[in-house]
């Protein structure tokens, strides 16, 4: 590749200027205490708060999930009632999918693909700030509501009639229907950063075929979010609209359709799988090389199977409504997309295990959860092509069997490789080390726990047990393995335990990691960890696939970024060329503002119409403050983008 001239080659080796380094650090440092932490646009720190938010609620929702194992320990228990079961079991799947899983993976990339690919920040450090507060806020607002006893009962795809205003009657799925406008309009701001920062930011020389396969399976789960969450977010209104303004969507009575709010949900709650399994294949693939020491084998392969499986994942939201009557034809196109779509996945699984076999293995605590993903995932694998027969779905139809299959692919195909990727990249974050004998720990008891809850409920869904039921008689033959699976989310509670020390005490005495403790191949290992706030001090120039790996001795770096204010290069999509500088947004307190302005707009909204006046009103103000002009601080002497510089 030709380096344009204002990108000079300089030894790799040679450190950059202690001054222009401190000046740096000046430059893109927060203000200190509340005021720095509220104001911050660093997507580190803000990506790191979704992972903790996200954990905490991950831990909400398992507290939600031991009593109702509890509650079905034997039968005809009275832990909880009939009411406290539908909404802990409501707001558990809530929970888990909109609080946990799709913000875990997203926040995993607003951290990780700025450093991958060799940037200083996201695109939208402010627009990154709101949708975090958007988030935090939405969350609560939905564990106020159960702890006060008004959480939302119907369910966590809240079908109707059952959730219209005719059967559930109060503020219940009002709360649901706000929360989840809250958390796509998160999700959609993270989709559109990591979007942009992927194809405009990327350092030059990291042409789309170089891109690292994480940065692909982000980008391709970004470009799944906007159509999917933008589905449930319009449907979420349209349900809401129903229950507060007496509109009739779906009242059959009058003209709607009860079967369109399926088809709405489904068309993004399916994708939503997708939108936690891609990044897990791209925690897998950035993680492989520096565990078997060799490159992924496949790379075209691997990036084509996550857009291919993108694609199809838009095309089987069907297989969930074969038990509505649909007609045949259509049954029989979504059994063969939904067999059909197993196939990227399955390119994928093979050049993981090509790279396996061929390398030299080293048996860490993220490798092991990565085999642990084999293990699980492929049995929740099989058991989907079993689902997606008709014959076979309509007899398993909301019993315990679909359960069973639900978890094992998103704790199999999502949890075990976030695992890993949390053992692997700690130490970037805190440059301290996670305890290996404390994480192999965690391993064997999620594994053990995982397959010792779910696999039982395979056997309870051909015994017949339905899900969602508070307690169930005596004589059944379904006690025994409701105790097995009892039994196992107490060791997964136990391995959470283990996992959340390790946490703790690693972030504060663990062993210190170096800049690069796996001697991994990818650009993130190229700064120091954890990285300083501007994350480069001269962002580098890529030469190949592994950056670090194929990087020579008169390796080029970009120089020509100012020092003394914030700014970062912006390159051309497909070949990353320099194309022009990009002043990088100061530290603001109107994110937040804002954030508490659309949390008025939108909780007002469920007692009151008005709030479309009164809410629009209110966050007018740091909308015009937070996107004020201000004239530039041009630094003498710097050229522009069309007088040169990088």
């Amino acid at each position: 590749m030709s380096m344009p001239a204002s990108i000079p080659p300089l030894p790799a080796a040679e450190p950059a200027d202690v001054r222009e380094v401190r000046e740096l650090a000046r430059t893109w440092a927060d203000a200190s205490g509340l005021r720095g932490w509220l104001t911050t646009v660093d997507h580190k720190r803000i990506a790191k708060r979704y992972v903790m938010t996200a954990f905490a609620f991950f831990a909400l929702g398992g507290i939600d999930a031991l009593i109702m194992r509890t509650q079905l320990l034997r039968p005809e228990n009275q832990l909880v009632g009939p009411d406290r079961y539908n909404q802990l079991f409501t707001v558990h799947g809530t929970n888990m999918m909109f609080l946990f899983a799709v913000p875990v993976m997203l926040a995993m990339g607003l951290y990780m693909v700025p450093l991958l690919v060799g940037a200083r920040n996201v695109a939208f450090p402010r627009l990154n700030a709101l949708g975090y507060w958007v988030y935090l806020f939405g969350g609560i607002l939905l564990w106020v509501a159960l702890l006060s006893d008004t959480g939302p009962d119907t369910g966590w795809f809240s079908y109707v009639p059952l959730s219209g205003p005719e059967f559930s009657p109060g503020k219940r799925v009002d709360v649901w229907a706000q929360m989840i406008t809250f958390t796509e309009i998160s999700g959609l701001i993270s989709a559109v950063e990591i979007i942009v920062t992927a194809l405009k930011c990327r350092a030059p020389g990291m042409t789309l075929g170089r891109m690292p396969i994480f940065v692909w399976a982000m980008l391709v789960t970004a470009f799944m979010v906007i159509p999917s969450l933008s589905m449930i977010a319009t449907a979420s209104q349209m349900l809401a609209m129903d229950r507060l303004v007496g509109t009739h969507f779906f009242n059959v009575a009058e003209g709607g359709d009860p079967l369109l709010w399926q088809h709405f949900f489904w068309w993004f709650g399916h994708p939503e799988v997708y939108i936690i399994f891609i990044p897990a294949t791209g925690f897998i693939s950035a993680l492989l090389p520096a565990f078997t020491r060799r490159p992924v084998f496949g790379h075209n392969a691997v990036v084509l199977s996550s857009i291919a499986t993108a694609f199809l994942g838009f095309g089987v939201w069907v297989h969930h409504m074969f038990a509505t009557g649909i007609l045949q034809l259509a049954s029989s196109f979504f059994t063969a997309t939904s067999i059909m779509i197993t196939i990227p996945t399955a390119v994928q699984i093979f050049c993981w295990i090509v790279t396996i076999w061929t390398g030299r293995l080293q048996f860490t605590t993220s490798f092991l959860f990565i085999l642990g993903f084999f293990v699980t995932f492929i049995i929740g694998g099989l058991t989907g092509v079993m689902l997606a027969s008709v014959p076979f779905d309509q007899q398993v139809h909301d019993s315990y069997f679909v359960v069973a299959h639900l978890h094992y692919v998103l704790l199999g195909g999502g949890a075990f490789p976030l695992f890993a990727a949390i053992y692997y990249w700690f130490p970037k974050w805190t440059g301290r080390m996670l305890s290996e004998r404390m994480g192999k720990l965690h391993f064997a008891l999620w594994l053990v726990g995982v397959n010792l809850t779910f696999f039982p409920m395979h056997l309870l869904g051909l015994d017949g047990m339905p899900r969602r039921v508070y307690t169930y008689p005596d004589g059944m033959g379904w006690t025994g393995n409701n105790q097995l699976a009892t039994a196992g989310a107490y060791v997964i509670a136990l391995s959470v335990l283990a996992f959340v020390g390790n946490v703790l005490w690693s972030a504060r005495r663990g062993v210190r990691a170096g800049d690069d403790p796996w001697v991994s191949d990818s650009l993130e290992w190229g700064t120091s960890s954890p990285p300083p706030p501007y994350n480069f001090a001269r962002p580098p120039v890529v030469q190949g696939r592994a950056p670090l790996w194929d990087r020579t001795p008169d390796a080029p770096v970009v120089v020509g970024l100012a020092t003394d204010r914030r700014e970062i290069l912006v390159t051309t999509a497909m070949d990353a060329e320099p194309d022009h500088r990009h002043p990088d947004p100061e530290p603001t307190i109107w994110p937040f503002v804002a954030a508490i302005a659309v949390s008025v707009f939108f909780i007002a909204l469920m007692f009151t119409p008005w709030a479309v006046v009164f809410g629009s009103a209110l966050l007018f103000p740091p909308l015009v403050a937070w996107g004020w002009p201000r004239r530039p601080n041009q630094a003498p002497g710097v050229t522009t983008p069309a007088e040169g510089g990088a």
